[in-house]
């Protein structure tokens, strides 16, 4: 069974929030003590938030879809329903939160780091809070609002200071154990390395992550061996070291082939994915030099790739030969990294809408001979209202009236009778336009047709939608 995940997808469905109630105060003597009925209760949010103790995405593997708690309806005596339990996800530090087509939400790095994936609906408004100067006693409630559901993409990318990037048996994994107290698992074939191994090194006063990446191999920034799933996990690290294998025997194989062949799959994921991999300093090891063939190897490269400047170390993680000073240069660069950084960071990078103060809250599109108003107001106004109460469809046509929905829909050449479509087109609520009968009851004084204020009918009715 697998045992690590850096990538997922997730389905999210925030609660849905609670229906508000119509109640009528009854006691003795009372029988009409006007409106009482409470608001529904909120849905949960669906909540990601950055856990040190969660390493991998795994578990969303294993169960994709996660739900909040729904809100409770409201009742009578003002009494409002409970909210619905908020859902806290544990994720790995390091998350990057996507949409199915790419779009970046979020970027969650820091121990507690939020991001709110899927918002609850709202409650609906119980008849109390419905009632006004004209409508005293609303004889209907809101329905709650629909909690948000989204499918993401989940991809972690570690956080470390240092890339240990190489071919595959180049030594990264004994290299890292050999400078930390990590443990990671090391055998003589390729590809040991599944997952990206972390370990933190001190050198001086200075600590730091090192990442070791599994082994790349040619056409890895096209996906050749798994290469985007290990190319994301150096996004991060503001410094690249390459572990050179000096000791190897195969043909075409050499430190200065090898450094070419990984430079170049750098450059090619930096131009696939905007990520500039080939602008971070670099160091290279050449490895295994405690192998006598090894050092003659790395003794003929060294000259080379310090004129090209790199600078070179010799070492062996095997006995740990030249790692002291290996450890030094590492911290060098980091510390100059860290000290080039402003010196405060949001942890948290979330995609924010910028929406203009008069946004008329939709819009009116034309498709075939129909007309389809779009927007967040008057689909949420839909999903309220309960379409079995005339006088809730009533307070609806009152809402969409003072939206300005009229004036549009005269402006956009609906006709008398011409079909009217509000929320998504393959779930929309269908009406015939008659402007004879306008959508405001007067409610807001006098009608727009220039009457007098529209009489309201028993409870739980409209004059508009007698027959």
């Amino acid at each position: 069974m697998a045992e690590f995940a850096d990538r997922v997808t997730l389905q999210v469905q925030a609660g849905h929030g609670g229906h508000g109630c119509a109640s009528i105060h009854r006691e003795k003597f009372k029988p009409l003590g006007g409106p009482d009925g409470g608001n529904g209760g909120r849905g949960g949010d669906v909540i990601l938030q950055v856990d040190p103790s969660v390493a991998t995405l795994l578990d969303f593997h294993r169960r994709p879809v996660r739900r909040a708690g729904n809100g409770r309806q409201g009742e009578g005596s003002n009494r409002t329903g409970a909210d619905g339990a908020d859902l806290v996800i544990g994720v790995p530090n390091g998350t990057e939160v996507k949409t199915a087509d790419g779009e970046v939400l979020a970027d969650l790095v820091g121990t507690g780091t939020r991001f709110v994936a899927a918002a609850g609906g709202r409650g609906g408004l119980g008849n109390a809070a419905l009632a006004s100067p004209r409508r005293k006693a609303p004889g209907f409630a809101l329905k709650g609002e629909p909690g948000e559901q989204r499918d993401l993409i989940l991809e972690l990318k570690t956080v470390a200071d240092v890339g240990l990037v190489g071919f595959p048996n180049a030594g990264k994994s004994s290299l890292i154990a050999a400078m930390s107290a990590a443990r990671p698992k090391i055998a003589d074939y390729p590809f040991t390395t599944l997952i990206p191994n972390l370990g933190v090194v001190e050198a001086g006063d200075v600590q730091f992550v090192v990442a070791d990446v599994p082994g790349l191999i040619p056409g890895a920034s096209q996906g050749k061996g798994l290469g985007h799933d290990f190319l994301r996990h150096v996004e991060r690290c503001s410094t690249l070291v390459h572990v050179l294998d000096c000791a190897t025997e195969l043909p075409g194989r050499d430190p200065l082939a090898d450094l070419a062949v990984i430079e170049a799959e750098l450059v090619a994921y930096g131009e696939a994915t905007g990520v500039d991999l080939a602008a971070r300093p670099r160091l290279v090891a050449l490895n295994k030099i405690d192998v006598p063939s090894a050092r003659e190897r790395a003794d003929q490269a060294k000259p080379e790739l310090e004129a090209r400047g790199y600078p070179v170390y010799e070492i062996s993680a095997a006995t740990g030969e030249g790692l002291r000073p290996l450890g030094f240069a590492m911290a060098a660069l980091v510390a100059a990294d860290r000290a080039a950084r402003p010196a405060e960071q949001p942890a948290e990078r979330v995609k924010v809408v910028v929406r203009a103060a008069d946004e008329p809250g939709f819009e009116v599109v034309r498709v075939g001979d129909s007309f389809l108003i779009r927007g967040n107001k008057p689909r949420r106004w839909v999903s309220q209202t309960d379409f079995s109460n005339d006088e809730a469809v009533g307070y609806l046509a009152d809402r969409l009236a003072r939206l300005g929905v009229e004036e549009a829909l005269a402006e956009a050449g609906a006709e008398p009778g011409a079909e009217v479509l509000i929320g998504d087109p393959d779930d929309a609520v269908v009406f015939d336009w008659d402007p004879a009968a306008p959508m405001s009851s007067g409610s807001t004084g006098r009608s727009r047709r220039g009457g007098g204020k529209r009489p309201l009918g028993p409870r739980g009715t409209d004059p508009r939608f007698s027959p």
